[in-house]
């Protein structure tokens, strides 16, 4: 299906889009004869279908002069940008705070391991359900209903995490960390739509790098806070739950003024968009907007199929060694719970630098099929160099390897992102890196459990080489992609955005004319 199809269902008849589609078009798409007959021109759109371009280099040709519309950048996008990123950094921290210092908790609340694993798999299976209904309020009531849901769930986890501090209220902080987790629903989706519709197209990529690097950022304080905050105290109980309340109330005080913040700061869209992708898309969905059709449209894309598969794998295999990495650490050198911490801190920094370079890189040279493969290569080479010198007793070595594995594996992450928006545009953002994230979530629960039981029935290697062999696979799924950059095109006016507009016109006037022979 090509990306002026996909336009039909933003072009509705009534909308501003179509009236000035009228007024331009009306002479050459149809005319009303005196007998009450109407004649009708229609584009052949086979033949707009031909001339879009296959490749990654047609997507880089000049404008070819078609009319452009007005656009506008704001300042305030920057303040969007970095609310948003502190909430969602707060958020991912309260992911990864139980795991990376599982055993102080096992001990505190004596409970087994698979119940502090669980605190964080949470994460993963409330996403899977909640992903659909959550997409559809984006779609539907806008950035800033779906932002201030995030934020809110996120400051009412935590402050219920407040109220677990006990060693017989595991529950308590089972029910808080459910609550966070469906704040996540409502957050990870929202980069690409964050950088789509507030910034332009040559910062957009690295818009959404900046947005999914907060993210990360929480995730490498989550590995090196609660070991500080949290040291092992075996002998002394109540000083190990004065340590965790400080470090639960400490995160609730923060949530609470990003949400304050949110609420102040966070707007839908700007008053002018600021390109030409999204000037020629309405600024909200039609009445009869299906959300059901554009799930549909999405899994016939072959692929963004192929695109989801290979995500996910490489997603959710950033969430298991994530998770299980204390477990790992632990196996091969006792009692260094807090370098274990920095290890995950070295890894999640790295692939914060990989995130922002992979950024500016996409927003420059638009190879975005290319990019994802060398990266998805390099994590594979990266995953396996760390699975064969976890056991050597040097622990520099397992922090230079775990840092080279995270410059890649979770570089990568934005990188599909946007590569998901250029393949599936002009549909939703939101819905596209929703089912990108939930594919993830599915891969990191499966990874989790598989990964988490080889590793305390055999060794961590077994447990890492499972991964190897899926991340082996993705490289093969990613290779088959075929790249078809739409929204650059559209951006750019080339052959493939004329191609966009002169459909999204057709589909306009059809839909204007219908209605008027009926």
């Amino acid at each position: 299906m090509v990306a002026g199809e996909l336009l039909q269902e933003h072009a509705r008849p009534g909308s501003a889009d179509c009236e000035k589609a009228e007024a331009d078009k009306t002479d050459t798409q149809y005319q009303e004869l005196t007998n009450g007959a109407i004649h009708v021109t229609v584009l052949d759109t086979k033949q707009a279908d031909t001339e879009l371009p296959p490749d990654e280099q047609e997507a880089m040709l000049p404008s070819e002069g078609s009319e452009a519309l007005e656009t506008r950048l704001y300042c305030r996008r920057f303040a969007v940008l970095t609310i948003f990123s502190l909430y969602s950094l707060v958020n991912a921290f309260q992911w990864i705070q139980y795991s990376i210092i599982s055993n102080i908790f096992m001990h505190y609340y004596s409970v087994s391991s698979v119940m502090i694993d669980w605190l964080s798999v949470v994460y993963m299976v409330a996403y899977v359900p909640l992903i659909f209904p959550a997409t559809w309020l984006l779609d539907k009531k806008g950035l800033r209903v779906t932002a201030l849901l995030g934020a809110g769930l996120n400051c009412l986890g935590a402050w219920l995490k407040c109220a677990s501090v006990g060693p017989h209220l595991f529950w308590v902080t089972m029910v808080a960390q459910i609550v966070c987790s469906v704040a996540q629903v409502f957050i990870l989706g929202l980069p690409s739509r964050i950088a789509s519709v507030w910034f332009g197209p040559k910062e957009v990529s690295t818009a959404c790098a900046t947005a999914v690097l907060g993210n990360q950022l929480g995730v490498a304080i989550g590995f090196l806070l609660p070991p500080v905050l949290v040291p092992n105290t075996p002998e002394d109980k109540e000083l190990m739950g004065h340590n965790i309340g400080i470090m639960f109330y400490g995160t609730a005080a923060v949530s609470t003024l990003l949400f304050i913040l949110t609420v102040i700061v966070i707007q839908d869209r700007p008053p002018l968009p600021p390109s030409q992708a999204q000037a020629i898309l309405p600024t909200g969905p039609a009445e009869d907007y299906s959300y059901k059709k554009s799930i549909i449209r999405l899994f016939r894309n072959k692929p963004f199929i192929l695109l989801l598969l290979s995500y996910g794998i490489m997603t959710g295999s950033f969430y298991s060694v994530s998770t299980l990495l204390n477990q790992m650490i632990i196996a091969h050198y006792p009692g260094e719970e807090l370098n274990a911490g920095r290890i995950g801190l070295t890894l999640v920094v790295a692939g914060m630098v990989g995130s922002i370079l992979c950024g500016l890189w996409l927003d420059h040279t638009k190879t975005y099929k290319m990019t994802t493969l060398i990266v998805y290569i390099l994590s594979f080479i990266g995953m396996l160099v760390f699975t064969f010198t976890l056991d050597l007793e040097a622990l520099l070595v397992v922090f230079f390897t775990a840092g080279v594995l995270g410059f890649f594996m979770t570089g990568y992450l934005p990188i599909g992102f946007e590569f998901g928006v250029e393949i599936t545009y002009p549909e939703s953002e939101g819905t596209s890196s929703g089912l990108l994230n939930a594919f993830a979530q599915v891969f990191g629960i499966v990874f989790t459990f598989i990964q988490g039981k080889l590793t305390s029935d055999y060794n961590p290697q077994a447990g890492n080489i499972f991964i190897c062999a899926w991340i082996f696979l993705g490289i093969i799924l990613t290779a088959l992609i075929k790249s078809e950059l739409k929204r650059h095109g559209a951006n750019m006016g080339n052959s493939k955005g004329q191609a966009v507009r002169n459909i999204f016109f057709l589909r306009c006037n059809f839909n204007l004319l219908s209605s008027n022979v009926s």
